[in-house]
């Protein structure tokens, strides 16, 4: 059985590929469980710099919701199952942003729900010309999580944060370049070349001088606050998720 989350190292560079493609690399506890372990065998490595990035159309579209519709029948398997998944996300972010190289992102296609998380954790990230962002949550009726709260609003302003969950707005790959959220926009053919030449350059610089200057940024302390957010959003996304208007959503969302 092939894993949901593949890792390779070659010449100081750790790449970790999200690898459920047939369904849009949809996070679920076992992806999450692979994910983690990628990350964890990566930082055995020491690699100079990290680099995620996905299999098929799609960067990844968040939670499976064919995963919480399969415990949707009782509440209390529904929430266990809800903490999990919601908990192993959290767990991958706050993984991320401690990992002790530079950290780069390669957006292939779609970005929905949790799995923003996975992009606001790297330090600088290429999008696809027809990748998008998108929440999604007052659609289905989930507490947002991945970060939505924890995160997005320090990166580009608490309005802004905001709006995009009132209005359930898709940014386009231009739009997250200009609101700070990608590094560059380019063809999706050349996502690849783009992530090359950042890590070539990265190549030339002082490693351990980069690995100082990213836990700088994310020390102790800044990472225990996001942790103090993530838990929130676990917390009520459990409230969300065993709500009755959550499951007729869950269930309009997936038909």
């Amino acid at each position: 059985m092939n894993a949901l989350a593949n890792l390779l190292v070659d010449e100081g560079i750790a790449r970790i590929r999200l690898n459920r493609p047939e369904r849009h690399n949809a996070l679920t506890p076992a992806l999450l469980d692979d994910l983690m372990n990628c990350l964890v065998c990566a930082e055995a490595h020491v690699p100079d710099v990290l680099v995620l990035s996905a299999e098929g159309k799609s960067f990844s579209t968040g939670g499976d919701i064919a995963g919480f519709l399969a415990e949707a029948d009782d509440p209390e398997r529904l929430a266990a199952y809800s903490e999990r998944i919601v908990g192993a996300l959290h767990d991958v972010i706050l993984k991320m942003l401690a990992f002790p190289a530079p950290m780069l992102c390669a957006v292939n296609g779609p970005v929905t729900g949790g799995a923003l998380g996975l992009v606001l954790a790297a330090d600088m990230v290429a999008m696809s010309e027809t990748a998008f962002l998108q929440p999604y949550y007052g659609v289905v009726g989930f507490g947002p999580d991945g970060g939505w709260t924890a995160l997005l609003p320090e990166r580009i302003g608490t309005a802004k944060a905001l709006e995009l969950q009132y209005l359930n707005t898709r940014l386009t790959a231009a739009e997250a370049r200009d609101l700070g959220l990608a590094a560059a926009v380019l063809p999706r053919d050349g996502l690849d070349r783009q992530i090359d030449a950042w890590t070539d350059t990265i190549a030339t610089q002082n490693p351990n001088t980069l690995k100082t200057t990213r836990a700088s940024v994310w020390d102790d302390a800044r990472i225990a606050k996001v942790r103090q957010r993530l838990d929130q959003e676990r917390e009520r996304f459990l409230e969300r998720v065993i709500a009755a208007d959550t499951h007729e959503g869950m269930t309009r969302f997936r038909t």
